[in-house]
């Protein structure tokens, strides 16, 4: 009866140290939905808070805000959501997908680009010119930087003159790839990734004057998938790290402090 009890007891050890490690390795990962234009420089914030989190398991994953509103209403396992629209995030909290408060992480711009042209020296209005066949624009319908392609478009009096040569990205991302393979000879996208390693190198960029859209304010959340993760809260909290704060803004972002 007592090797009984003792083996029981080895097993009743046993189980509860292997129930604990997975516990422990669960809050080890995290999977974060990010809007495209995050790219260059939420990948070097993860690299920085992984330097004090050597054991942490992190993904990023970028793409559309919308289509990432869309999925984590419909139960998709992200503990972080990163918009380039804030409106998507708030939205979020009211139906209850968020655990935590709506926090704005930086104001994003929008550029031209373009890798065969001197787009240092072009305004919108230059895209009227026949020479011009191809521009691309993320999808407006999904993502907040087409979006506000689309607005400063048509306040500057162009959109229904260029509306046909248009090319929709499914992101901002990919938008900038069809720039990159020829498939449009100019783009308006995100400043964040024009001044990125790559594509500072391939061409040059013009601002577009933020007067002649909505502002791009971005948000991110903790999702309601990510509650009980501590990782999670964790970064979360570095984000209003003073070196992410550097990282933020080297990629063009106007930080939340800085703006009037």
């Amino acid at each position: 009866m007592r090797v009984f009890n003792q083996l029981a007891v080895r097993v009743i050890v046993f189980v509860c140290l292997l129930v604990a490690g997975q516990t422990a390795q669960a809050d080890e990962k995290l999977t974060i939905a990010a809007a495209a234009d995050l790219k260059f420089a939420l990948d070097q914030i993860v690299v920085l808070f992984k330097s004090t989190h050597p054991a942490a398991q992190i993904e990023a994953i970028y793409g559309s805000s919308g289509n990432f509103s869309t999925q984590l209403r419909q139960g998709a396992p992200y503990d972080l959501y990163f918009s380039a629209d804030i409106a998507y995030p708030r939205a979020l909290k009211e139906e209850g997908f968020a655990a935590s408060e709506v926090q704005t992480y930086g104001m994003g711009r929008i550029v031209l680009w373009s890798l065969t042209r001197d787009a240092s020296k072009m305004t919108l209005a230059d895209l009227t010119d026949p020479s011009i066949q191809k521009i691309a624009i993320a999808n407006p319908q999904h993502a907040p930087y087409g979006k506000r392609a689309e607005e400063a478009l048509r306040a500057s009096g162009v959109w229904e003159k260029v509306e046909s040569k248009l090319v929709y990205g499914e992101n901002i991302a990919q938008t900038a790839q069809y720039v990159q393979s020829g498939n449009a000879q100019i783009g308006i996208i995100a400043l964040s990734l024009a001044l990125s390693p790559e594509l500072a190198q391939q061409g040059g960029y013009a601002l577009i004057p933020d007067k002649l859209h909505q502002p791009l304010e971005q948000g991110f959340i903790i999702t309601k998938h990510g509650a009980d993760n501590t990782l999670a809260h964790e970064f979360a909290g570095f984000i209003t790290d003073k070196q992410t704060k550097a990282i933020m803004t080297r990629y063009g972002f106007v930080l939340p402090d800085a703006v009037k």
